[in-house]
């Protein structure tokens, strides 16, 4: 019996000095935070927001085309601008004049074979290349089959029924490479619903028209409470990861 309550009795005393632990180590590695926050905002060196003047990549000719093609993809309504009014053209440009324009961050030598569908082009020309190419194969394709026009001179209409004849198949562009006029327009509808619905410091989106009709929060830090609200509006307003544009408004 005694064995026994001096089992009880290491036993209780263990459990105390386990207890005690996270008390003592939060005294140990406490640490006091004074009147001011111990970082600053931004100090992880985050993404910078692009200027949105001039062009970077596109010449001038690619301006037209690229500010016309996403003006059809997302055509402007009483819900949004059009895509050439929100940036998507601006967030095309300085993409391709970036990393992955010229595609510093993946493996792009050879050997080259060709992929499954799924697996996107496989070729050795990086994404500014097949702009180029495909831009300059779209601008004599409209040049043969409009009389001298090119796309961006084309009706709209027009315009939609060469968009509608690369998604189909029905107009085969002179591109070169393994790159083909499926995988050609692909690219420009993939980046142009990017530079619709990413954070404007991309150069898209701009003045977040893309989040305020589908009511995205952006980059709030907390709106945990209005998670359960289904079917219901988000009553506050998106925030950019540099912040609400009417914050720089109120100064």
């Amino acid at each position: 019996m005694k064995d026994g309550q001096n089992l009880q009795m290491c036993r209780r005393r263990f459990l105390a000095s386990v207890a005690a632990l996270p008390a003592l180590t939060g005294g140990v590695f406490a640490r006091t935070i004074p009147g001011r926050l111990p970082w600053s905002p931004f100090a992880g060196d985050p993404p910078k927001p692009v200027n949105p003047l001039g062009w970077y990549f596109l010449n001038p000719n690619e301006v037209a085309a690229i500010e016309a093609i996403v003006d059809r993809l997302i055509p402007g309504d009483h819900l949004s601008p059009g895509g050439k009014d929100s940036g998507c053209a601006v967030f095309i440009d300085r993409q391709l004049a970036g990393p992955f324009g010229n595609s510093s961050r993946l493996y792009n030598k050879g050997p080259f074979a060709a992929g499954l569908p799924t697996q996107g082009y496989q070729g050795a020309l990086n994404p500014a290349g097949r702009y180029r190419l495909g831009l300059k194969a779209l601008y004599d394709y409209a040049k043969g089959a409009y009389a001298g026009k090119s796309f961006a001179q084309l009706a709209p209409n027009d315009q939609d029924v060469v968009l509608e004849g690369l998604e189909s198949g029905k107009i085969t562009l002179k591109l070169a490479g393994g790159f083909n006029t499926r995988s050609f327009f692909d690219l420009i509808l993939q980046n142009t619903m990017e530079g619709f619905f990413a954070d404007p410091l991309y150069g898209g989106n701009r003045d977040m028209a893309a989040w305020k009709m589908i009511g995205f929060p952006g980059a709030r830090y907390d709106y945990r409470e209005y998670i359960s609200k289904y079917n219901e509006p988000y009553p506050l307003g998106p925030v950019s990861i540099y912040g609400a544009s009417d914050w720089a408004e109120k100064g």
